[in-house]
Parts: structure tokens; C-alpha cells; sequence
């Protein structure tokens, strides 16, 4: 079984490449974690989208 780490994707990127790791890490389409992550910047009038993001740039590494 292969070792599955959350990192930045340095593939699938639009940003830093947050979105692109999280896809990578639960399998699933990077579209559906950037619609989420746009809803909740949205829905939480875009302070809280937008600082989880800088927050996950910051702490997820790269690999």
C-alpha cells in the first residue's frame, strides 16, 4: 500500500496548488474541491475561503 501524504499539488495548479493536493489526496476531481472551496469563500463573505487558504499555502508542504 503506497503512502498517501497531503501535499501541494505542483501539477495541478491554478494558485499555490492547494486545491490540486487536496483532490490528489481524497481521489477526486480538483473542480469539485474548487467549487466547495468557492462556495465556503462565498457563503462566508470571503473571509474565511480566502484566509483557510492562506493558511493551507502555508502549512501543507510540497512535495
Amino acid at each position: 500500500m503506497a503512502d498517501k501524504r497531503l501535499h501541494l499539488s505542483s501539477t495541478d495548479k491554478k494558485i499555490s496548488g492547494v486545491c490540486g493536493g487536496l483532490a490528489e489526496y481524497f481521489e477526486i476531481d480538483s473542480t469539485v474541491i474548487r467549487l466547495i472551496w468557492a462556495l465556503l469563500t462565498v457563503f462566508s463573505f470571503a473571509v474565511g475561503g480566502v484566509v483557510a487558504y492562506i493558511v493551507a499555502a502555508v502549512i501543507i508542504p510540497e512535495y
